[in-house]
């Protein structure tokens, strides 16, 4: 989410890791446009432990392992002037998430929320981005802690992390705060 940290949890009523997530109760799909606006190039690909959906973390906090970013040969020699850089943002493609959810139904929240006001993977452009530490840079090869997404992700961009313009300690988002707080009701089965 990670970019993923309010995706819908895998409770069977999605099948993991394979796009066909089905439609909760509540949640509303559209008709994609027949084609798309623009193309992207994959630079890469991410290589994680998980293979599942259900196994893979909901943020990039709870990423703890270490995973490789595989940079295409072609653009390998983009990475010139990473080393020493401690943190980067890496922008990729969930291409196994669907993209005609406009609500969806997290069951960790359990009411409909529009997916803009989510990271879940299902998006109209699932694009997701994480901030990760990088360790190291060998062939091409970035050793990586924070990646949160299955295993062969394609990647689009990497881009440095600034802590000076990128961390914003004051930022909220008023459905969560609310949901602290205890001002929104919870989901049946949480009370």
């Amino acid at each position: 989410m990670s970019g993923r940290e309010d995706a819908p949890d895998d409770d069977g009523s999605r099948e993991a890791g394979h796009g066909d997530f089905g439609v909760r109760p509540g949640e509303i799909t559209v008709d994609l446009p027949e084609t798309p606006d623009a193309g992207l190039y994959f630079i890469g690909r991410i290589r994680t432990p998980w293979t599942r959906r259900a196994d893979c973390p909901k943020n990039a906090h709870e990423a703890k392992e270490v995973c490789t970013v595989e940079i295409d040969l072609p653009f390998r020699p983009a990475l010139q002037g990473l080393e020493g850089t401690t943190h980067l943002w890496l922008l990729y493609f969930m291409d196994r998430a669907p993209r005609n959810l406009v609500v969806q139904v997290p069951r960790r929240y359990g009411s409909g929320r529009g997916t803009f006001a989510l990271r879940s993977p299902a998006r109209p452009n699932p694009i997701a981005m994480s901030a990760v530490r990088l360790l190291g840079i060998e062939d091409g090869r970035l050793s990586v802690i924070g990646a949160d997404c299955l295993d062969g992700t394609p990647l689009l961009d990497i881009k440095p992390y600034f802590a000076s313009t990128d961390c914003h300690a004051d930022a909220v988002v008023g459905w969560h705060r609310d949901r602290a707080r205890g001002d929104e009701p919870l989901p049946q089965g949480e009370l």
